[in-house]
């Protein structure tokens, strides 16, 4: 990545977007379950979709206003892709600890190896994955057309090519392993 990379409003917006998503889930559950608040708590934990805005906003009017695309301004497609696609099953996952951490809630339970539930598991993390990657590619396509004739937009075109690169590799890694293997067998 060159240099001018970290210096982009798009690459800023990343940075505090990361923490502010973390501090937002944080906060979201400290005030559901340490302060007994949980529609403070849902306030918070919804507020992450304002971080996934407010990146988006950043990068398209960086462009807008004559910056030149950037690796950053990919990233943050991608992160809000990411985000939207697997923001409920992370929040989920946290809620869940909190809950037997703070609030005398089960214990989380540990997915098997193999079987079923696995599979069902691999399928849907892929599935996100593929719903991630549309709106990655969809985010990067209205940052192309909200740019204007004049931007720099050279940048941004090898995401389209990452996204499928990381969706087949995923493919094969995950879900496909389980192609063959039969998912109704008890274990």
């Amino acid at each position: 990545m060159s240099p001018e990379v970290f210096t982009s409003p798009a690459f800023v917006a990343l940075l505090v977007g990361e923490v502010l998503f973390w501090v937002l889930i944080a906060a979201g559950l400290a005030a559901r379950y340490l302060l007994r608040r949980p529609r403070l708590g849902a306030v918070l934990l919804a507020g992450t979709i304002l971080v996934d805005l407010g990146i988006l906003a950043t990068a398209v009017l960086d462009i807008r206003s004559g910056g030149a695309a950037t690796s950053a301004h990919g990233l943050a497609a991608i992160y809000v892709g990411v985000s939207v696609a697997f923001g409920p099953v992370l929040i989920r996952w946290a809620d869940v600890r909190a809950a037997y951490r703070w609030a005398g809630g089960p214990a989380p339970v540990a997915l098997p190896k193999q079987g079923p539930e696995r599979a069902r598991h691999e399928w849907d993390r892929f599935a996100r994955w593929v719903v991630a990657a549309a709106i990655c590619a969809a985010v990067l396509g209205v940052v192309h057309l909200l740019a204007g004739p004049d931007a720099d937009l050279a940048a941004l075109t090898p995401w389209f090519g990452r996204l499928g690169l990381v969706t087949v590799i995923w493919f094969v890694t995950g879900p496909a392993r389980f192609l063959t293997t039969p998912t109704t067998a008890s274990r």
